[in-house]
Parts: structure tokens; C-alpha cells; sequence
């Protein structure tokens, strides 16, 4: 009987501790408070004190104003908070963060939440519908001035990169600079001179051939050359050349 009561009295033992302190620690967490995951809500408070402000009443065009801008920190915090909590509950599960900042997180989760239902009902009391599109219209104005407040640094980025790089000169610029290219010019020496603009030198008077020469030159006998190639271009089929009168003359004396 002994021996059956001191295991179920430790069982006991076990689970009433274990009941105790959990029941300890959830009243402590209830009552601690832990520090908040955002800073304060200024544009949040804004629009609630224009809201309240009666004497003179603030105009509409600036309510809509201030719930606009209210509407793009909210959108701003809801990004961070996408980007954050998977990184610390892989931190939690390591040790490396307290239970504190996972429970700040938590906190400023359900805050948001009842933040944005908050937003959007206003932004429906003033047109209807209007709660739908709001974080639409704020998240596009958030990349409006993200892009024109880049824009505004480009002067201060270009004047840090010359004082880290050294100044470009002008040159530099105007070398870069796509020019048109240049007609060549060419050299007046050439330049081809026309026709008409040569000047005519005077002919040369061509000396008369003497008629003494001329006739000297046809009775001249035939050269070698001259008597070769005509007994060659004879032939069988050939006519016959005339006979000298010299070789038929002594044919006709061995005959008698």
C-alpha cells in the first residue's frame, strides 16, 4: 500500500507545483508592463486634437489631411512589423531575446490592428468608401516623397563623391558629349585643277622633213629581217612572186 502511495503522491507534487507557478507567472505578466515596441503616435494625436478642437472648428480639407498622414505612419509600421517578427521568433527560439520584446511585439501587433479599423471607419464618416482605398493612397504618397526627398540629395551626393574622387573637369564633360563629326577639309593642293583652267603652252613648231630624205628613204633596199620573213609566210598555197629580170636573163644565155 506504501509503495503505491509515493508515486501518486509525487505525481501530485509534480503537477501542483507546475500548476502554481503557471498561475503565478500569468497574474505577473498580466500586471507587468512592458515597454512599447513604437514610439509615441504623434500624427495619431494630431488628428485627435484637430478633431476635438471646436472654437473655430478645424476644416474638413485639413482633417482629411491629417488622417491621410496619419494613415501613412500606420502603413509605415505595419511594414515593420512584417519585417521584424519573423526575425525575433527565430531569436526567441534561439535564447537569444527575452520574452519581453517578443510580448512588446505581440502588443503593438493587436494595437495596429484595432488602429487600422479605427482609420478606416474615419476615413468612412467623411466620404463613403473612402476607408478602402486610404492605405492605398498613403502608401503611394509614402513613394512620392521617398522619391523626391532622393531627388533633393542627388546635389549633396554629387558634391561628396567630387570631394572623395576629385572634381571632373569640364573637358571631360564636353569629350564625353556626342559631337557631330567634322567635314574634312582638304588641302588646296589637291584639289584637282580642271581643264578649262590649265593655261595652253604654245605648240611646238614641228620641223619639215627634208625631200631628200624622204626620198632617200624609199629607195633604201630591204633589210634581212625584212626578206627572212617573206620567204617564210610562203608557202605551197602560196602565189608565186615575180622573177627578178636578172636571173631570167641568164637562163635564157645557158639555153642558147
Amino acid at each position: 500500500m506504501a509503495s503505491i502511495l509515493v508515486p501518486i503522491l509525487y505525481v501530485v507534487l509534480v503537477f501542483g507545483g507546475l500548476w502554481a507557478f503557471s498561475s503565478w507567472y500569468r497574474k505577473r505578466n498580466a500586471t507587468l508592463v512592458y515597454e512599447p515596441y513604437f514610439t509615441q503616435h504623434r500624427e495619431r494625436d494630431l488628428y485627435i486634437s484637430l478633431l476635438q478642437k471646436t472654437d473655430p472648428p478645424a476644416p474638413e480639407s485639413l482633417l482629411k489631411a491629417a488622417l491621410v498622414r496619419r494613415a501613412m505612419t500606420d502603413v509605415t509600421r505595419i511594414l515593420r512589423l512584417r519585417e521584424d517578427k519573423p526575425a525575433l521568433q527565430i531569436l526567441l527560439q534561439k535564447g537569444s531575446i527575452g520574452d519581453d520584446l517578443w510580448n512588446s511585439l505581440l502588443s503593438a501587433e493587436k494595437e495596429m490592428e484595432a488602429e487600422l479599423l479605427e482609420v478606416a471607419a474615419e476615413a468612412n464618416s467623411y466620404v463613403e468608401g473612402w476607408g478602402q482605398v486610404i492605405f492605398q493612397t498613403a502608401s503611394e504618397m509614402m513613394a512620392n516623397e521617398r522619391m523626391r526627398s532622393f531627388l533633393e540629395r542627388i546635389p549633396a551626393l554629387r558634391v561628396e563623391k567630387e570631394r572623395k574622387y576629385g572634381r571632373v573637369s569640364s573637358s571631360s564633360h564636353r569629350a564625353i558629349e556626342p559631337s557631330t563629326p567634322a567635314t574634312p577639309v582638304t588641302p588646296a593642293s589637291a584639289v584637282p585643277t580642271p581643264v578649262s583652267a590649265i593655261p595652253k603652252s604654245p605648240a611646238t613648231p614641228v620641223p619639215p622633213t627634208p625631200a631628200s630624205a624622204v626620198s632617200s628613204s624609199s629607195l633604201a633596199p630591204p633589210s634581212a629581217s625584212t626578206e627572212n620573213f617573206a620567204s617564210d609566210s610562203e608557202g605551197p598555197g602560196s602565189p608565186a612572186s615575180p622573177r627578178s629580170p636578172s636571173k631570167s636573163s641568164k637562163k635564157a644565155k645557158k639555153r642558147k
